[in-house]
């Protein structure tokens, strides 16, 4: 009995070690997946686009901050109007009336404004996402085809810091980075006419121009102030 209950061990530690031989040796690579999506050429390229569509609405904007200021003018007129006392009552109520008016065509000014500077942000961040997203799919692809063909199991990513704030790879043997040839294979495509490979600034959403303060204290676009009624 003894003798089988041996055998029946040392069988499972053989099964146990041929399991253990069985699986692969590990081999890790590193790669560094913000540098590759910042200098890749379809990056570049949108970006440029997304930046000059950022541009159009800043220009946009300014004009829109621009009516606000006019229309701020013409309501300290009509109130030092309706102040008067070299004008008539009828002049007076006239300019005062208008006055009211003028203060319902600055809050619609600045309305427009803001609704404009937030739909335009929304719609540039999801721009910005559709194209990050199909890159690093993209980018994805290219990785895991080179780690196979290096023969890696784990791949590490070394772009960003961890929870504390240190590099997730905190050493790595420059031979086994694979970035350079990541990064030269998501470019072989490129365009001749393309620039050459260079860190993407991102887009970035307009600001409206803040005129300067007057006696209605009108701030684009924050609807932080309204006129003092006469």
């Amino acid at each position: 009995m003894k003798k089988i209950t041996r055998t029946l061990l040392a069988l499972a530690g053989l099964t146990a070690a041929s399991a253990l031989f069985a699986q692969p040796a590990l081999k890790v690579v590193v790669v560094d997946m913000a540098r590759v999506y910042d200098t890749h050429y379809k990056t570049e390229e949108a970006n440029a686009k997304f930046n000059d569509a950022a541009q159009r609405a800043q220009e946009q904007l300014d004009q829109l901050t621009k009516q606000l200021q006019s229309a701020e003018e013409e309501y300290k007129v009509l109130v030092e109007e309706s102040n008067s006392t070299i004008k008539s009552q009828q002049a007076r109520d006239q300019a005062k009336a208008d006055s009211q008016k003028k203060i319902e065509d600055m809050r619609r000014i600045q309305a427009e404004a803001q609704n404009f500077r937030v739909n335009t942000q929304r719609s540039l961040q999801q721009r910005a996402k559709i194209h990050r997203d199909s890159i690093m799919d993209e980018i994805m692809k290219v990785v895991n085809d080179i780690a196979r063909s290096r023969g890696a199991t784990l791949v590490l990513d070394k772009s960003g810091p961890s929870v504390f704030g240190v590099p997730v790879v905190l050493h790595s043997d420059p031979g086994y980075d694979i970035t350079d040839e990541v990064v030269k294979e998501v470019n072989k495509d490129r365009p001749a006419s393309a620039p050459a490979a260079t860190p993407a600034k991102p887009a970035t959403a307009p600001q409206a121009t803040t005129p300067a303060p007057a006696s209605g204290g009108f701030t684009v676009p924050g609807l932080t102030g309204e006129p003092k009624k006469p």
